[in-house]
């Protein structure tokens, strides 16, 4: 399983996010002892903005013959409507949404016949974890403690950013 660290996220291009390479050396480090489970940078090195049916795509020409899934959040789930260029998503990859236990199911057009994942619920979010972060609370068990490390080093969401 590949994590793709976008370049700019363009959904986003409203407001500051982190920058990608210290997006990706957290990834890289909360990763880097599971089997199975790598970080990529394909979207960093191919630069500008991220688009996951360019990503698709190039791994389409690579591995021409591989079958790919593309693993979502709730919150992802309910905007792919509002994606750039999401049929060519559509065709190039089967949709896995993971809930977590108790959340809503968003409605997900049928078109992507999407394949849903249970997981069992955490009281805590991506908002509140910068948060703390930034606060300088605690983040064990919440987070790898090799990505922590890259938080804390990097100076990483210290005063809100």
């Amino acid at each position: 399983m590949l994590i793709v660290v976008a370049n700019q996220p363009w959904q986003k291009a409203d407001r500051s996010v982190t920058p990608a390479e210290d997006r990706f050396a957290m990834v890289a480090a909360a990763v880097e002892d599971v089997p199975g489970i790598e970080a990529s940078r394909l979207e960093i090195d191919r630069g500008g903005e991220s688009m996951t049916a360019d990503t698709l795509a190039a791994l389409s020409e690579t591995e021409p013959s591989a079958e790919f899934f593309l693993v979502v959040g709730n919150d992802v789930a309910a905007q792919l409507g509002t994606w750039r260029r999401a049929d060519e998503v559509r065709q190039l990859a089967s949709l896995v949404v993971v809930s977590r236990a108790g959340s809503k199911k968003p409605e997900v057009d049928e078109s992507w016949r999407p394949t849903w994942v249970l997981i069992p619920a955490l009281e805590i979010s991506s908002t509140d974890l910068r948060e703390r972060a930034a606060d300088g609370r605690p983040l064990d068990y919440l987070v790898p403690p090799s990505a922590v490390h890259v938080i804390r080093q990097r100076g990483l969401y210290a005063g809100g950013r």
